[in-house]
């Protein structure tokens, strides 16, 4: 494979047949279910991880980021495999140590051209970067040039998630025991964003359509580009994804509006039932 290779981290949540149809490396986060140990879509599927999520009793899974030894491995790979360089692009290193391992591994291997892309997000805010990129290297930019242009469109993407549940940004330390409480009480909907590499809350509303409104109001702000539309295992995501494709009637094409489930590396903290989606706005 000569050129730039890409390589990513499994946060992007891209679903397995889009990596291999676009020949990206995804290096897999760690995910722990009490003491069984997972590697993100290599041992533990996302099917698999919703399950295991889902079942009764379940301990609560834990995340942990990817090693320096991972990525050292994926970068030699690639250079093997004919590379002439690579650009990897990591979820951001506000929430998860993942990008720093993919430093250190670029330092070992000084001799070679190696980009490192902070995406500022996480999950497909991430995927459509890592996408945008190989049709940059399909097109026979220089890596160098395709890393300014995805740091630059980094600050184009946005991401908007309905949670069904506070349950687990409790579990993970996101919100207070208190907080989580009153929010169950009140059938409270929150939606989160994640700006500057933070999740932070954009609005709470007292239903779930409400939410899902909302949702949709911001994703359709703006003109859009491309967009993405993430579930944790929501049973209305079609219908959602329906109501997307209405609001923007006209201003994409719906071939270019993905459904993404999110996978064992970013599920942990949002819980099941949760929609939205991913846009990069148009310039």
């Amino acid at each position: 494979m000569a050129g730039v290779a890409l390589i990513t981290d499994s946060t992007a949540d891209l679903a397995p047949e889009t990596v291999r149809a676009m020949g990206v490396t995804v290096v897999p986060l760690e995910v722990t279910f009490g003491d069984r140990r997972f590697l993100a879509g290599v041992d533990l599927t996302t099917e698999e991880f919703w399950a295991r999520m889902t079942a009764p009793d379940a301990p609560f899974p834990t995340t942990a980021a990817a090693s320096p030894g991972q990525f050292h491995e994926a970068f030699e790979a690639s250079f093997a495999g004919g590379a002439d360089a690579v650009v990897c692009v990591c979820v951001t290193g506000t929430l998860s140590g993942t990008i720093k391992s993919a430093a250190i591994a670029r330092d070992m291997l000084p001799d070679r051209e190696i980009h490192i892309v902070d995406s500022r997000s996480v999950s497909m805010a991430l995927g459509i970067l890592v996408e945008l990129g190989c049709e940059l290297a399909a097109a026979g930019r220089p890596a160098a040039e395709i890393a300014r242009i995805l740091e630059d469109r980094a600050g184009d993407t946005d991401l908007y998630l309905a949670l069904d549940t506070l349950e687990y940004l409790r579990k993970g330390g996101r919100i207070s025991g208190a907080v989580a409480a009153v929010g169950g009480l009140i059938s409270m909907k929150l939606i989160i964003t994640v700006r500057d590499g933070h999740v932070v809350p954009v609005d709470r509303v007292r239903t779930r359509s409400k939410a899902r409104e909302r949702c949709l109001d911001l994703l359709t702000a703006r003109p859009v580009e491309r967009v993405a539309v993430l579930h944790t295992t929501n049973a209305d995501v079609e219908t959602f994804r329906q109501q997307l494709l209405d609001r923007l009637a006209g201003r994409i094409d719906p071939a270019k509006v993905s459904v993404q489930t999110v996978g064992a590396s970013v599920g942990p903290h949002l819980g099941p039932g949760s929609v939205g989606a991913v846009v990069l706005y148009a310039r």
